[in-house]
């Protein structure tokens, strides 16, 4: 090989490079670490989050890392390094994401720590383990909203993969959705429901519309 053409495949690798390292999304964010089924924080971490194709890593600074896969045809769905089934939810909203895994929930926040929900012992209060199967932070929009924010929720979960959730409204308004076999209704009023992937998109007849991921209904 000619130095010309040395040169030349070494210019054209590293660019590659550069161009392979451009193309992930990478940015410092704050984790928040729930073991499984409980919604007591058990700690909070600076985090490093990154995507590339669909995979997602998870860097946290005391070490820890999660490798997510994402499953094909599955919107949310991944498996961990392990292998083990991961999911993630929008519950935060513009503020960041959540990852249910195998043993814990990993709340990454894009912005500072205080504006977490490390603030309170319960990211779900008024909501708690205590009275719930499961608790969790659903996208939520008021009416007459253009965005989307976050309501709390407790779930009981009941046989055939039904469950009633109940919802505190931005307003402080308490109402349960029970998602049954063949029918969703509500105790605040008439509801028009739909599945949208792995979530349900539920419109109030005063016109909040709330999201809710077939994770928090079926459990797993």
């Amino acid at each position: 090989m000619t130095p010309v053409k040395t040169i030349a495949s070494v210019l054209l690798l590293t660019s590659a490079g550069w161009a392979l390292t451009c193309a992930a999304d990478s940015r410092e964010a704050q984790c928040e670490i729930y073991p499984k089924g409980q919604d007591k924080l058990d700690k909070a971490v600076a985090c490093t989050f990154s995507q590339r194709q669909g995979h997602i890593t998870i860097t946290r600074a005391d070490g820890v890392a999660y490798d997510l896969k994402p499953v094909d045809s599955a919107p949310g769905r991944f498996h961990d390094q392990h292998g083990r089934p991961a999911h993630r939810e929008d519950g935060l909203g513009s503020d960041g994401l959540i990852f249910r895994l195998a043993h814990e929930s990993v709340y990454v926040y894009w912005g500072a720590l205080s504006q977490g929900p490390s603030e309170a012992d319960n990211a779900t209060a008024p909501f708690s383990i205590k009275d719930y199967d499961a608790t969790t932070l659903l996208r939520c929009k008021a009416a007459g909203d253009k965005e989307f924010g976050t309501c709390p929720a407790g779930v009981a979960r009941m046989e055939d993969r039904q469950a009633s959730v109940t919802v505190q409204s931005q307003l402080g308004k308490r109402f349960t959705i029970n998602f049954m076999t063949g029918y969703v209704n509500a105790t605040n009023g008439q509801v028009d429901a739909r599945l949208e992937g792995d979530a349900w998109i539920v419109k109030c007849d005063d016109g909040e519309v709330y999201e809710v991921p077939l994770a928090a209904i079926e459990g797993g």
